[in-house]
């Protein structure tokens, strides 16, 4: 049985980008995924780049180092990545001050500029100017996850990494020390394994009895096929209520729910918002929901009434674009940092999971993770568990 240096668990945009940083130090890795066709989070995000919203010095320094990276991934990885940059539109309901928000952001790396309904409407046409009293606007990158992706794991098995299509059932295991993993079919041994497996993350490891601060929202949007009609902007609520949804429901006072069965942790919660993809794909959401039960039942119809109502006010013409609601996990930690690092208390296991802001870290922190691995990067102690 072959041994590797690492196997990396979930082939989303975390562990493709992963298992290539990893395979180009000079690591034999394996790269494992349930699905040919991953339904995850990286198959129904956004695509966005918030590289301007850093607010520490930490995050700061990674949001540089992610956009810079993904300028030149392309390149680096042979493949197109549908790499640009446009215009981000805040908008800001009438109920809200238009100032009182816009000085909230003012803590952002690059604060995003004011403007009024008007102002806004002229950046991006479709928006409906009696919905909304002005929006913040700031340059925003963006990219197509899927591709991108894609090209992480070529680049990875051009690299001599492996990728292998199977559901993780477990991990070996002996008391506290984890050598492998075990599928359906087959076992793989390693040296170190590395959950980079979203919402699955925290019931994967709780199976091991390993215990993190790590959560799932069940992530709600439409998907509509290629139409002629043209969104310029990716559009995003200035309040966005997903992070406060977040902090609530991973503060200790609840977190005993998450072992609840058919637990709502908190209210669930509704961003409307779009985004276009260079094929004319629009993606329209989202609702998020804490439910402890990650093969929760949700109604799909009422949800899909839901988000065509609310996305409707503020883009009408996308309201009634023939599409299809989808659903998948996305896993977020509790100070909206990402969860990082060797698990403490065992040895062979690690954690590369819980993005809130991913697609513009993962590629820095991806590559500084393995750079740690050899003793050449500070910045993941930074971040580790504790």
């Amino acid at each position: 049985m072959k041994t590797y240096d690492w196997i990396v668990v979930g082939g989303g945009i975390t562990g493709a980008a992963l298992s290539y940083e990893l395979a180009k130090i000079g690591f034999s890795v394996l790269l494992l995924e349930k699905d040919v066709k991953p339904q995850n989070s990286t198959r129904y995000s956004y695509g966005g780049l918030a590289y301007w919203s850093g607010t520490t010095k930490l995050t700061r320094q990674l949001c540089a180092e992610g956009i810079s990276r993904h300028r030149i991934l392309s390149e680096e990885l042979e493949t197109d990545t549908e790499f640009r940059e446009l215009d981000l539109i805040l908008t800001i309901d009438t109920s809200e001050d238009p100032e009182k928000v816009a000085t909230a952001y003012s803590q952002f790396a690059i604060p995003p500029k004011l403007l009024n309904s008007q102002e806004a409407c002229e950046v991006e046409p479709l928006l409906n100017p009696d919905s909304i009293s002005g929006a913040l606007t700031v340059k925003h990158g963006h990219i197509n996850p899927e591709l991108t992706t894609q090209g992480y794991t070529q680049a990875m098995i051009r690299l001599g990494g492996k990728i292998q299509i199977a559901e993780v059932l477990g991990f070996l295991q002996e008391k506290q020390q984890i050598f492998g993993i075990k599928t359906a079919n087959e076992t793989y041994q390693s040296a170190n394994v590395v959950v980079c497996a979203g919402g699955v993350s925290r019931s994967l490891l709780k199976a091991a009895e390993i215990n993190i601060r790590l959560f799932f929202t069940h992530a709600e949007l439409i998907e509509i096929a290629p139409v002629d009609l043209r969104l310029r902007t990716l559009v995003m609520p200035a309040q966005l209520k997903r992070f406060q949804l977040e902090a609530e429901a991973s503060k200790s006072e609840v977190e005993h729910l998450w072992e609840q069965p058919e637990t709502e942790i908190v209210p669930y919660i509704l961003d409307p918002g779009a985004i276009q993809f260079q094929d004319g794909r629009i993606i329209i959401g989202q609702i998020s929901r804490t439910l402890s039960d990650r093969h929760a039942r949700i109604n799909a119809n009422t949800s899909e009434t839901a988000l065509r109502t609310q996305v409707g006010k503020i883009l009408p013409k996308l309201a009634n674009l023939p599409g299809k609601w989808h659903h998948c996990l996305v896993g977020f930690s509790h100070n909206r940092l990402p969860v990082i690092g060797a698990i403490p208390n065992f040895t062979g296991i690690h954690i590369f999971s819980g993005f809130s802001n991913p697609l513009v870290l993962i590629p820095p922190l991806a590559k500084r993770f393995a750079k740690a691995q050899i003793g050449e990067d500070s910045i993941i102690n930074q971040l580790k568990l504790s």
